[in-house]
């Protein structure tokens, strides 16, 4: 019996269905903990591409059970397209292979009206959300009169959930934030048929997950989004609205803490960000730019482009603390052949001449540092088929050492390409 932990340690797309899907292969169980569509899982599998937002990303292998956990929030919708999509695709999920906790929040329209409507309204000063609801329902789950998965199976209780707080939110949307109103009834309607169609799969998976570790199976926990974007550590208020961080798999999951084994965190080989917020080292040159077109770095949710820059050691560290990280996972190592030299920021300079080897609290403070770099040869070798570690090129090889040397965890996979093949094995997930 073993669990495992995945979550990112930057600002999100680090690569963590990939990792998920590697792993997933000695698992027994896949389990997603929080977060809701805005997350994008990119998979490429003998060459062809998968992206998931709220499916677990061990859904590809035949012989797992993927969870859904309680902490994440769901749109039903978004969930039967992805269930449709990989059924078109040969990859029928009934429910048998995935489980869908009763407890889960569910993302109704008037959170997606109001989602969009706040964004509009800040304008310049806009977060940069994907205006896909989430920060709404997380709102409603904290205010107590959030709609559940198991309210889609008991029609008197969605009836009168839906009606009181379409009334809330239309006073809302038309009064302040000058926007239409949400009718009750056509969301009524729609969300029983959801709950038509989706009641096989809802279940108590806390216990079923608790019953995966009784009977002696490997548990794979994954989270969404970064560490970052933490609603509690990351760069507030340029957050997501709920904890991807290692403790939340704890409530998100209803896995007990001391059931924890390891927490491994997937670092992507540079570092990206989508949406606004602060980025101390964000290259908006040349390298950037080529960063951001050799990477592919362009959004799975929204396809936006992301911003690109420098591995940023500090942001690393300050996640494999939070976490308590036993390894890390270097993804895209790839992207960066070819460049001659490399950095990686090792602390942020005050203007007073401090060193500091945190991300602060304070934006201001964090806008008024400058990133203090310690520079690496590149390499120009293509590193795709290496499968063992001595394969690397020395240059390469050095570049990782430091990044974990910085982290303080060691290594455990490295991936040297899109494919689930192109990877390299350092550490043993399961022991």
């Amino acid at each position: 019996m073993a669990c495992l932990v995945i979550v990112g340690t930057q600002w999100g797309d680090e690569g963590k269905g990939k990792v998920v899907d590697l792993l997933a292969e000695q698992a027994t169980a896949i389990a997603r903990f929080q977060g809701g569509n805005n997350a994008g899982h990119t998979l490429v599998v003998g060459g062809d591409k998968f992206i998931f937002h709220l499916i677990p990303s061990g859904v590809l292998h035949q012989d797992k059970t993927c969870y859904i956990g309680n902490g994440v929030v769901i749109d039903p919708a978004v969930l039967l397209t992805e269930m449709d999509r990989l059924a078109e695709r040969g990859h029928a999920v009934g429910p048998d292979k995935l489980k869908i906790s009763e407890r889960a929040h569910v993302i109704m329209p008037y959170h997606q009206a109001l989602d969009q409507a706040r964004e509009k309204a800040k304008g310049r000063e806009a977060i940069g959300t994907t205006g896909r609801g989430i920060g709404p329902c997380y709102e409603d789950k904290a205010a107590r009169v959030g709609v559940r998965m198991i309210d889609l199976l008991e029609p008197e209780a969605l009836t009168r959930k839906v009606e009181e707080n379409t009334a809330a939110k239309n006073y809302l949307l038309t009064g302040y934030l000058n926007s239409e109103g949400i009718p009750a009834e056509p969301i009524i309607a729609q969300y029983l048929e959801y709950g038509r169609r989706l009641a096989p799969f809802i279940s108590d998976v806390a216990l079923e997950l608790d019953q995966v570790l009784a009977s002696g199976g490997n548990l794979l926990l994954e989270g969404a989004q970064g560490t970052h974007l933490d609603l509690d550590h990351g760069t507030y208020p340029y957050v997501t609205s709920s904890n991807p961080v290692a403790g939340a798999a704890c409530t998100g999951a209803g896995v007990g803490v001391t059931r924890l084994n390891q927490v491994w965190g997937v670092v992507k080989a540079y570092t990206t960000r989508v949406g606004g917020g602060p980025f101390l080292t964000e290259l908006t040159d040349g390298t950037g730019r080529w960063i951001q077109e050799k990477g592919a770095e362009f959004g799975a949710t929204t396809g936006r482009p992301r911003r690109c820059g420098w591995l940023d050691a500090v942001v690393v560290r300050q996640s494999v603390r939070l976490s308590g990280m036993t390894g890390l996972c270097v993804t895209k190592l790839d992207v960066l052949t070819g460049l001659e030299r490399l950095n990686i920021c090792v602390g942020y300079r005050q203007p007073s001449g401090e060193l500091l080897e945190r991300v602060p609290a304070s934006l201001t403070q964090l806008a008024a540092c400058e990133p203090v770099y310690e520079e690496f040869t590149g390499w120009s070798e293509d590193i795709t088929g290496c499968r063992d570690y001595q394969d690397l090129p020395e240059t390469c090889r050095a570049y990782l050492e430091r990044l974990a040397e910085l982290a303080g965890a060691p290594l455990a996979v490295v991936s040297v390409g899109a494919d689930r093949e192109q990877t390299i094995m350092l550490r043993e997930a399961w022991a």
